[in-house]
């Protein structure tokens, strides 16, 4: 009999959690990622079919990365993923809308709703399809409250959302204020939430949030923690430094403020959730945080509570060479945009040569699901 959902949830063992990033169309970078970390385990298990729910026990992601949990959540191979992507990109962003016409927001969400219908159908959050658990991260507006909405079947609300169609909530998880309009949906008792992109909120890199959701006791799952028992695979869509001249700086505008003091408190966040992860566990890809702390080679709460993985381009000109794409070097700026389009299969083809920084070493025998050459 096919092991049911709460079995897995529950199951003694070790955990595997895989996070990830927002950053709309520069999902496509993720994706290469994925494709590394999907043959590893195929090559490992000698599963030539083994999707990337068959290893994580917890998939969850913010915006772009709830799209790509959730088709990873129920059973798509990475593959098909990059095909989705390659579509969905140009067609989500390509008309903007006129401001004279309707100013509620740049784009059109309906391309978004009919390519997350068209894969997801009629599925609810309680569907059996789901074999893995799920958590999309989204921001309810009307209530300021951050909302990581799980699968798991004993989570304290998951009776009031069981019925939420997985269209409508990862459709919420991308509601990016000014690109799309929010999204309605039914919270349970005739109750309804206005939701937005999970972006706004500290968890556009939802790592740090998963890791609390698999183990606080508010939440159902009651993961163990320890560097044997619980991975944490993080993936982002691309990061950058940021520096202006002082005299740029001082002559902004009150409209300059008002559009980049969000991306400088989510990159702000972003890095906060890093710095945390290296120090509760044992880090596999250290990062360099600041060049006061470092990236922490000799700081670690106890014998460290998991073990982290971070995989992240630098888009810049120093980290596309790096990646094995010096060609691209000069187009790093235009590269970084959440909404152009034009660039998804650049970024893929990015994402699958910046890839190679993921190694077999990063996932620990302790964390097989099967012995090596196994069959099953």
């Amino acid at each position: 009999m096919a092991e049911t959902l709460i079995e897995r949830m529950n199951a003694p063992g070790p955990k595997r959690i895989l996070a990830l990033d927002g950053g709309g169309v520069r999902g496509a970078l993720a994706v290469g990622y994925l494709a590394r970390i999907e043959a590893i385990l195929r090559e490992r298990y000698q599963r030539p079919q083994l999707v990337l729910r068959d290893y994580f026990d917890l998939i969850g992601g913010t915006s772009t990365g709830a799209i790509i949990a959730t088709a990873l959540a129920i059973g798509m191979d990475v593959s098909s993923l990059r095909d989705m992507y390659l579509e969905l990109g140009p067609r989500v962003f390509a008309n903007k809308r006129r401001w004279f016409r309707r100013a509620d927001a740049m784009y059109d969400a309906q391309a978004v709703q009919d390519t997350l219908q068209g894969v997801l159908g009629e599925r609810r959050l309680d569907d059996p399809s789901l074999t893995t658990g799920l958590c999309v991260i989204a921001k309810r507006a009307d209530t300021a409250s951050t909302w990581p909405i799980t699968n798991h079947p004993t989570g304290r609300y998951f009776e009031h959302n069981r019925a939420m169609p997985l269209h409508q909530v990862v459709r919420a998880s991308t509601a990016a204020p000014t690109y799309f309009i929010p999204e309605a949906l039914l919270v349970g008792e005739g109750e309804r939430g206005a939701f937005v992109d999970g972006g706004v909120s500290m968890a556009n890199n939802p790592a740090l949030l998963l890791f609390l959701v698999a183990t606080l006791q508010g939440f159902p799952f009651h993961w163990a923690t320890g560097t044997d028992q619980l991975l944490l695979v993080s993936v982002g869509t691309g990061s950058w430094s940021n520096r202006a001249s002082v005299d740029s700086v001082l002559s902004r505008k009150l409209w300059n403020w008002a559009t980049q003091v969000p991306s400088m408190l989510m990159e702000d966040a972003s890095w906060q959730n890093q710095l945390l992860l290296q120090y509760l566990g044992k880090t596999l890809t250290p990062l360099v945080i600041d060049s006061e702390v470092g990236d922490l080679a000799g700081d670690r709460l106890g014998d460290g509570f998991l073990t982290y993985a971070r995989y992240s381009l630098q888009l810049d000109a120093d980290g596309l060479r790096a990646a094995g794409v010096p060609e691209l070097a000069g187009q790093a700026e235009t590269l970084r945009s959440l909404s152009a389009g034009q660039n998804t299969a650049t970024l893929a083809r990015i994402g699958e040569s910046a890839a190679t920084v993921v190694i077999p070493e990063h996932f620990p025998p302790a964390f097989d699901i099967v012995p090596p050459n196994a069959t099953g």
